[in-house]
């Protein structure tokens, strides 16, 4: 089924129905849903970004996995635990098989593991602790680490398993680099054990799944097949569900939400999530890329980024372009999250424009001074809008703001750090993280925070380099920390060792908005995944 976006954009609603028809809802077993982006490629160890784990999990699947109330459960191995504080096993299923009938074994997990873990894999940073993976036997893997971690299964909770014969089959052994645009087979192609089985996939028009007969577990849903089509246009996103030529949208606009609430055909889900978004800075670089600047870096200067963080209004933004529904932070972790700490999440005072002026000029910036900002516009709720709302307000400060918005694929390519440890080609940055791995602020400050270590497989998520002895010092210790009382302590101290240092500007947690038909029923967790194994279409 193609769909034709060029009619919906001219001829609207009525245009949808004529041109793909609708489905009795007492018949459906196609599902069709939509996002703003696509989905930017097969492989599991591409980028570490939710939408795509989140789609992917559908097709392959991890030796744990988390369940409708976000606790650990078997997945792919049945036990896990430790022999020793540096030694995890888990013991695998039986009688599992690929989508192409080959079984499932500890060659496998070997190979998935050691694959996430090197080349151009976007997953490093869950093998941090990681020294050796070995089969014990077909059904047991040992895994020795050089530290207690405590964390290890839950991190692996995102780690999905490859078929070893397929992936060597097809020459694609190791994982293409996403930062350099590379694509081998498994970016296009898919072979998991999972509940959906990849049928087609077209790259920016959709992916087509369909029902896995042979999968091991037991269906919660009754989908025969799953048809995802990204669309990039809020209205034309919304407009499709109305019509009901899409039973679900992933994502819909703030100023949707009521209307949508009171058509009778249709059901809205909404929730806290537990992402929160913030901007970054490159304190990196000597020179910024992307300034008039030259000679140095005014974000290195404390002074500076406190202009900026008391400068952007939360509330604001909150109030005209998340029409209400965003929850202003301090933190890079909300409630929920092990490790979040109201105290110290206030957010201080916001400078009047002659107050920030004077920061800038003591830091040296008299006359304020030019930079870039990249943004995505199709990865988080009304991610331009916010960012267009942010050079507003530091043009008022003497500061122009170069914005550029991308979709994801482009801006992730251009952002994120490369496979050598190299910065990524950004000043100024918005970016949006989740702690779902561990549900633990030590998963932000190690992916986010913790100085750029290509080795150590730590702060390969830190965009702007920023480096703080002291954090990392306090981060490797609460990695291995079991006494609560100390672990929370290094927490504090950590938390305001970010937040006086103004590493960043955290801005909010976004709201969870899916819309739905009112023949659907699905599962909204808190994590904003999307486990089609719980869609059930009446």
């Amino acid at each position: 089924m193609t769909v034709d976006l060029r009619r919906w954009a001219w001829s609207g609603a009525a245009a949808l129905m004529l041109c793909l028809g609708a489905v009795p809802a007492a018949e459906a077993k196609t599902f069709k849903w939509t996002n703003a982006g696509d989905v930017s490629a097969m492989d599991p160890y591409y980028r570490n970004e939710t939408f795509l784990l989140t789609f992917l999990e559908n097709i392959y699947e991890p030796l744990v996995r988390r369940d409708r109330k976000l606790e650990l459960e078997p997945a792919l191995a049945v036990k896990w635990g430790q022999t020793s504080p540096t030694t995890w096993f888990f013991d695998l299923r039986r009688g599992v098989k690929f989508h192409d009938g080959t079984p499932f074994t500890a060659d496998d997990v070997v190979f998935s593991l050691n694959r996430a873990a090197g080349g151009g894999s976007n997953m490093k940073s869950y093998f941090a602790s990681v020294k050796t993976i070995r089969k014990v036997d077909d059904f047991r893997i040992e895994v020795d680490t050089a530290y207690p971690d405590p964390l290890l299964a839950s991190k692996w909770a995102v780690v999905l398993i490859m078929s070893k014969a397929w992936a060597e089959k097809n020459n694609t052994a190791v994982a293409a680099d996403a930062t350099k645009n590379e694509e081998n087979f498994a970016t296009r192609n898919a072979m998991g054990t999972g509940p959906f089985m990849l049928k087609e996939r077209k790259a920016g028009e959709k992916t087509v799944l369909v029902n896995n007969p042979n999968w091991w577990d037991t269906p919660k849903h009754n989908l025969t097949e799953v048809i995802f089509t990204p669309i990039a246009s809020p209205a034309t996103r919304i407009a499709a569900l109305r019509a009901g030529d899409i039973d679900m949208t992933y994502e819909v606009p703030p100023q949707d939400t009521e209307s949508l609430k009171r058509d009778p055909k249709l059901k809205v889900l909404e929730g806290p999530e537990l992402r929160v978004i913030f901007l970054g800075f490159d304190v990196e670089r000597n020179e910024l890329t992307e300034s008039n600047v030259k000679g140095k870096n005014p974000f290195r200067d404390r002074r500076v980024r406190e202009a900026f963080y008391r400068s952007i209004d939360v509330e604001a933004i909150k109030r005209t372009v998340m029409r209400g529904q965003s929850f202003p932070t301090a933190l890079l972790v909300m409630p929920g999250v092990n490790g979040y700490i109201k105290d110290l999440d206030k957010r201080p005072p916001l400078l009047k424009p002659e107050e920030a002026k004077k920061l800038l000029t003591e830091a040296g910036y008299p006359n304020g001074f030019e930079v870039g900002m990249d943004c995505p516009n199709d990865r988080y709720v009304n991610d331009e809008k916010i960012c267009q709302a942010v050079v507003a307000m530091l043009a008022r400060i003497g500061v122009k703001v170069n914005l550029l918005a991308q979709t994801r694929n482009k801006f992730f390519a251009k952002i994120l750090r490369k496979a050598d440890n190299s910065p990524g080609d950004t000043a100024f940055f918005m970016l949006g993280w989740s702690p779902v791995v561990t549900y633990d602020v030590h998963n932000v400050i190690e992916s986010l925070l913790q100085t750029p270590n290509k080795d150590a497989k730590k702060g390969l998520l830190n965009v702007g380099g920023y480096s703080n002895p002291a954090l990392d010092a306090l981060a490797d210790k609460m990695a291995v920390e079991t006494d609560k009382a100390k672990r929370d302590a290094m927490i504090l101290e950590a938390t305001k060792l970010y937040t006086d240092d103004y590493a960043v500007i955290p801005l909010h947690q976004q709201a969870v908005i899916w819309a739905t038909r009112s023949n659907i029923e699905l599962y909204q967790p808190a994590d904003n995944r999307f486990p089609l194994r719980f869609v059930h279409v009446k």
